[in-house]
């Protein structure tokens, strides 16, 4: 046994130790084997063989070469498979070409045939222009008018340089005085050179209607002294207050 286990170790195969097994059974002719005959000779070289691996393992040497060899041929077998490599990702889509515009076909105008130079046609020569017609010039119209004369305004006077020949009677109305009404009327009053009143209107109301119209009426009773301007009587304005209380 010690000289045949280094045998077994350089090889580390069972080949070397075909010769423990049994010697093979020549191989029978089929016409000499039947059914059964070839079961048998295959159930003998089966069992052949499990007995030359059995004696192989009781070797020292056989028995610790496959202690090493099986944990790595189980962790190979054990191991799950390596994961799928990813797809590689596919190639970005190629740019689109662009397709230059096909231009507009250029169509030639068919050149305008050229006019046919005209007859030469002498003009006729411009009529002679009429005589000027002389026309009288019209006559100027008529200067128009000169304004007449606007006659001066009256003279406008202080009410402190009236003189009355004769001062206005005041009536106060009876409508006024059961109403308790009362208060200042003041006129404008315009006289002429001979000292007669010749207009009057209200400047400044009393606020009571029935007195401004009683103040109207008195004024008309007064008589005015002239009022003279440079020795001679003149037309004169100025205002005239009356008072009316109860």
């Amino acid at each position: 046994m010690t000289s045949a286990a280094p045998l077994a170790v350089e090889t580390a195969s069972p080949a070397p130790q075909r010769p423990l097994l049994a010697p093979a059974l020549p191989p029978a002719r089929g016409d000499e084997l039947g059914p059964n005959g070839r079961r048998a000779l295959i159930g003998g070289v089966v069992v052949a063989h499990l007995v030359g691996g059995w004696a192989l393992l009781q070797v020292d040497a056989v028995r610790s070469a496959v202690r090493e060899v099986a944990p790595v041929l189980m962790v190979n077998m054990i191991a799950p498979p390596e994961p799928p490599k990813p797809a590689p990702p596919p190639p970005p889509p190629a740019p689109a070409r662009r397709v230059a515009p096909t231009p507009a076909p250029i169509i030639a105008a068919a050149p305008s045939p050229s006019p046919a130079p005209a007859a030469f046609v002498a003009p006729e020569p411009d009529p002679a222009p009429p005589a000027p017609v002389q026309v009288a010039a019209a006559p100027a119209p008529p200067a128009p008018p000169a304004p007449p004369a606007v006659a001066p305004g009256p003279r406008q006077i202080a009410p402190s340089a009236v003189r009355y020949e004769r001062l206005p009677e005041l009536h106060f109305p009876a409508l006024s005085r059961r109403a308790r009404e009362e208060g200042t009327v003041v006129l404008r009053i315009t006289v002429d050179a001979a000292g007669r009143l010749k207009q009057a209107t209200v400047q400044r109301s009393s606020g009571f209607e029935r007195i401004d119209q009683a103040a109207l009426h008195d004024i008309r009773s007064a008589r005015f002294v002239p009022y003279m301007e440079d020795g001679k009587p003149v037309e004169w304005q100025t205002l005239a207050p009356l008072v009316y209380e109860l």
